[in-house]
């Protein structure tokens, strides 16, 4: 088995395309055509289904990623362990939630680019959930992620908590919502809330779902902002940090929702796979610059 047939096989997985994987690594695209199929010639097995746009890895594809990643990681500590001073390079993949704000993740990354000059990051954004299983799989190097409190991130990966935060509900007077509502009296109203996919949003719906009381979600949408409006109109209630209901300019139009069996708190989480290998100086550096940039400027994180 040939390493370079290993990398362009994992490129392709990890862009979706021929077209993206042969301008990843610089090569030709029928040279990583031809190196994929050496690879599945040497395993015997198909490991792209070619019908799918963008390409996607088969049952056994999947699997050849996972251990293909986990070779090529301990490939680039071999190189980290002998180069001359141990400068690290390569790939830092790192997942970052939505609503993490730029204000908290510039400090974070100056310092590593600082640090490490010769690691080359690559950020995804994504859900909680779906970062979280990236990370498990090895199609991300780190994330960091928000999960209700009491909830802990899965035993496949390692996670550091970052933080705690409050999360406050908040309506428009106009709604009509009683002062200090039990559940109950939550669910008769509709909520404006993240998409699907989002970790809080499960909690909550599980939270109601377990007290057999309806979840509505009258609306749901990406932009932070956008949600704002639509909980200031009067349209639903609204979920947020205490820190972006004072940013926010909406804030003079909704009020606090203050239940007393019903008070959430969210914690932040930097998770990555074990073992860190070469990638175990820059997580740990990026997780404490990250800390403090959480207790400083408590942005927006679900």
């Amino acid at each position: 088995m040939n390493i370079h047939d290993l990398e362009a096989f994992v490129a392709v997985v990890e862009t979706g395309s021929i077209v993206a994987a042969s301008a990843r690594i610089n090569l030709t695209q029928p040279g990583i055509t031809r190196r994929i199929q050496n690879l599945e010639d040497s395993l015997g097995i198909a490991l792209l289904d070619r019908q799918s746009k963008p390409l996607r890895p088969t049952a056994a594809g999947r699997e050849a990623y996972e251990h293909g990643r986990r070779v090529l990681r301990s490939l680039d500590d071999l190189k980290a362990g002998v180069s001359p001073g141990g400068a690290i390079g390569g790939e830092f993949r790192l997942g970052i939630m939505p609503y993490l704000s730029e204000a908290a993740l510039s400090a974070p990354l100056d310092e590593l680019r600082s640090q490490f000059p010769q690691l080359t990051l690559r950020i995804v954004t994504g859900w909680s959930p779906q970062l979280i299983e990236q990370v498990a799989h090895s199609q991300l190097d780190a994330a960091t992620v928000c999960l209700p409190e009491g909830v802990q991130p899965p035993d496949n990966v390692v996670g550091e908590m970052l933080g705690v935060h409050a999360v406050i509900l908040v309506a428009a007077p106009s709604l009509g919502v009683p002062k200090q509502p039990r559940l109950e009296d939550l669910s008769r109203f509709p909520w404006i809330m993240n998409q699907s996919g989002c970790g809080f949003r499960a909690f909550i719906q599980h939270r109601f779902e377990a007290e057999r009381l309806l979840f509505d979600v009258g609306v749901e949408a990406m932009s932070a902002d956008l949600r704002m409006s639509l909980v200031a109109r009067g349209l639903g209630i609204g979920v947020l940090t205490p820190a972006a209901l004072a940013h926010s300019r909406w804030r003079d139009l909704v009020e606090i929702v203050e239940a007393p069996d019903f008070s959430p708190k969210v914690v932040n989480w930097l998770v990555h796979r074990p073992p860190a290998g070469r990638l175990a100086r820059p997580i740990a550096i990026f997780g404490d610059a990250l800390k403090e940039a959480l207790k400083s400027k408590r942005p927006l994180l679900a």
